[in-house]
């Protein structure tokens, strides 16, 4: 099984080049110089490169404050690029795996939000994103857009990395407790991607296609999941500061965070068979990770 994964520097990706050679599927991952999201003609390229069996899209603009001032460049790389990277897989009969977000949701609900749910992001990234959501469904493709949230990992910049790395400088940590989520391991994203591309490749004509919610199960606040971060790593570190709780209005953001963003994963589990870890669990994995390699800077 051959698949074509574009993000493959990112959190998901890295997980994905590392879990597929044992699940018996071999990834071309191209680079930022073979495929720019700004460049169509790069897409079509890689697509054209194949044949593939899946293509899964991790690449995405993520920096959601930033977006607030560069939201032309996030809509050309979140909404336009996905969308054409749509039309192009339907044109060669491949299905097409995104990752999107639980930002595309106003957090106003006040419970799991499910796949049928209102959409209203309340910031850039989020309506770049749903825009990407909109462009792939318009295309008629084959897909499976995979809502995700909170996503760590010990790669890159995340807020468990950041966590520890402030922990062990700071004597206190402000961190916001009235914004509940659902924290995600990257790991287990890749995961379910792989699993999803395997499950689509293999009967491309009867595959359960649409929009799946997949994020860690149970449920925290920042300031709930910051403390899970330090307890873990209480003792590993030359210091474990204080998390003290704080609201969204004392710590003013460029972009507007919505309050509450929880996913009811239950749809991927009745129609793939895929169940989200617990996310206490898949933590302790990740912060055992990164204090054993010291790579939390």
């Amino acid at each position: 099984m051959r698949i074509l994964l574009l993000g493959g520097t990112g959190q998901v990706g890295t997980e994905i080049r590392s879990l597929a050679p044992t699940a018996g599927i071999e990834v071309t991952a191209p680079g930022h110089a073979a495929v720019d999201f700004r460049e169509n003609s790069t897409l079509a390229e890689a697509v054209a490169n194949g044949p593939w069996n899946a293509v899964i899209n991790a690449a995405a603009y993520t920096d959601v404050d930033r977006a607030e001032s560069e939201e032309a460049l996030a809509l050309v790389v979140n909404g336009d690029a996905p969308s054409l990277l749509a039309a192009l897989t339907e044109r060669v009969g491949v299905p097409l795996i995104h990752i999107s977000t639980d930002y595309v949701f106003d957090g106003r609900k006040g419970e799991p939000y499910v796949e049928q749910d209102k959409v209203g992001p309340l910031n850039a990234y989020g309506r770049s994103k749903l825009a990407g959501e909109q462009g792939i469904r318009a295309a008629g493709s084959r897909h499976v857009i995979l809502r995700t949230s909170w996503v760590y990992s010990p790669y890159g910049r995340n807020f468990v990395k950041t966590i520890l790395r402030l922990g062990a400088e700071r004597d206190c940590l402000n961190i916001v407790a009235d914004q509940r989520g659902c924290p995600t391991a990257a790991r287990d994203v890749a995961g379910a991607c792989l699993a999803i591309a395997r499950r689509c490749a293999s009967a491309p004509e009867r595959a359960p296609y649409g929009i799946y919610h997949f994020a860690g199960a149970g449920e925290a606040s920042w300031f709930e999941f910051a403390s899970e971060i330090i307890g873990r790593a209480k003792g590993s570190l030359a210091k474990a500061a204080k998390v003290l709780p704080i609201r969204t209005v004392d710590y003013p953001t460029p972009a507007t965070r919505p309050l509450d963003t929880r996913l009811n994963s239950g749809a991927i589990d009745r129609e793939f068979g895929i169940k989200a870890r617990p996310w206490r669990d898949a933590l302790v994995e990740t912060v055992d990770h990164l204090l054993v390699e010291r790579t939390i800077a």
